[in-house]
């Protein structure tokens, strides 16, 4: 079977935001209805936040520790290998829609007026990029002009106001347009990756998906807890990351945001009726998940940011046509972003890169258990470019930077949280599901500050560790010898 690959990243989409997860309110039949021809990974995870970083983890199969992108605007290493760069070598010419978020390489820039040095979305490279929408979504609201739209080259307009236009112009329904335009002009294996801005910010849904939800019928928040760490009280300080104080504009803030779920769900809709009516739909292998989750207010907090699960516990769905004998399965098993590069590595029958810190996921796909399998997923979290746009230091003795990150792992019954500083959290899931009561227990604490570190020591870069060179080289090779590639 010749098969194609869809990559689709709903931005900013929480898992528990999926019917067929048992989510009171929201709709998602076309999600849904991939779940259905497909397995669902009921605890996915995002590896970082916000964009950025957690597209590097996605696109390389690294924890950020390792790709050490920690903000949007950090440059992504030349040398790190990518589901792009993986796609060309399997024979396929791999084609954007939409955005990746990866700033340059400066080492990379053709001088000091290269564009790319002012801007973190960059496409990563490897990808043929058929429509770009970047912050400014210039092709988008000249569409909306040339259908007689009167608005400015304003972005954050253009957004606001996608509920005062009918659905048929919005955003999701212009990448889809784009998307479908171009698969039917394929006619051969094709690998596409569809990266849609919904469900994120502004909490503007398009035309009649702005009402498609009464916020009177929708859940509140929860609340902060007591006894707050720092950093959580600092978060809630910042304008851009505190959720609305009053309870109406807790309500329309979910409210719009299920209402853009529903509309990009819709549009996953057309996309799925058009690879049945162009004879793919059985040989289009298909991942959906997200760079990262949305705080929607929980916690008091919005946006994507900090250590609750809100902000990663993410979608994900992978259909593989070719084990049709698992479709309708879940994935109970904690598994992670950094787990689709090698999953599209083994699909596409090329060899996991050393780089990964990932696992294919094909086991549970085909419905076998792997080996082994983590216990609990790990994610990060780094803020220190808040700190490098206000002030220059003095390295190396100034190591200020160095301390604003944490690392979250989660378990099935609790959790921990290791900030840079030294400090820490521990949490009892078992009690409280809601991440606001402390775990007590000091042995339990200790078992998972072991387990970080263990985690830390067996995920460190291994490039070139595994391979000596004697008798020509023995071990594994790394990717790019180009006389053995």
């Amino acid at each position: 079977m010749s098969l194609n690959v869809l990559l689709i990243t709903l931005d900013q989409f929480r898992a528990d935001c999926l019917s067929v997860a048992g989510h009171p309110l929201v709709k998602t039949p076309n999600l849904d209805r991939l779940a259905k021809n497909g397995v669902r990974l009921t605890k996915h995870y995002s590896q970082c936040a916000p964009c950025s970083p957690g597209r590097a983890s996605l696109y390389t199969g690294m924890y950020q520790m390792n790709h050490r992108v920690v903000a949007n605007g950090t440059p992504l290493n030349r040398e790190f290998d990518n589901v792009a760069l993986l796609a060309k070598r399997a024979g396929y010419w791999p084609t954007l829609f939409g955005y990746t978020d990866q700033a340059i390489d400066p080492r990379d820039a053709s001088g000091p007026d290269d564009w790319r040095l002012n801007s973190y979305e960059g496409v990563l490279p490897g990808f043929d990029c058929k429509l770009f929408i970047p912050e400014n979504h210039e092709l988008w609201i000249e569409h909306l002009r040339a259908n007689g739209f009167d608005l400015p080259m304003d972005a954050q307009h253009a957004l606001c106001t996608e509920p005062d236009r009918p659905e048929q112009f919005g955003l999701s329904t212009f990448l889809t347009d784009h998307l479908l335009n171009w698969m039917r002009k394929q006619d051969g294996p094709w690998f596409a990756h569809a990266s849609y801005l919904r469900p994120h910010p502004p909490f503007a849904a398009a035309g009649k998906w702005s009402k498609a939800y009464d916020p009177a019928d929708v859940e509140l928040p929860i609340a902060p807890g007591n006894d707050l760490h720092p950093a959580h009280e600092m978060f809630m300080q910042l304008d851009s990351a505190s959720a609305p104080a009053d309870e109406a504009g807790k309500r329309h803030m979910r409210a719009q945001y299920y209402g853009m779920i529903g509309d990009v769900d819709e549009q996953l809709g057309r996309v799925w009726d058009a690879l049945v009516e162009m004879n793919m739909w059985d040989n289009t292998m298909i991942i959906v998940t997200a760079d990262h989750g949305e705080q929607l207010g929980d916690h008091g907090l919005k946006e994507k940011l900090g250590f609750f699960p809100q902000s990663y516990h993410i979608l994900g769905i992978v259909r593989d046509p070719r084990n049709s004998a698992q479709f309708g399965t879940t994935v109970n098993e904690f598994t992670e972003n950094i787990d689709i590069f090698p999953t599209i590595a083994e699909a596409l029958g090329q060899p996991v890169p050393s780089q990964c810190d990932g696992l294919p996921l094909t086991p549970f796909l085909s419905g076998n258990q792997p080996p082994w399998w983590r216990d609990a997923a790990t994610y990060e979290y780094d803020w220190r470019s808040w700190f490098i746009r206000q002030s220059q230091r003095q390295w190396p003795w100034d190591q200020r930077l160095e301390q604003q990150h944490l690392t979250t792992r989660v378990y099935d019954n609790r959790a921990y949280v290791q900030f840079g500083n030294g400090s820490w959290l521990s949490f009892d899931l078992a009690a409280d599901p809601t991440w606001r009561t402390y775990l007590t227990d000091t042995s339990a604490t200790l078992q998972m500050t072991q387990d970080m570190l263990v985690w830390r020591s067996r995920h460190t870069n291994r490039q070139l560790t595994s391979m000596l060179i004697e008798n020509g080289g023995i071990g594994q090779w790394p990717n790019g010898v180009a006389w053995r590639d």
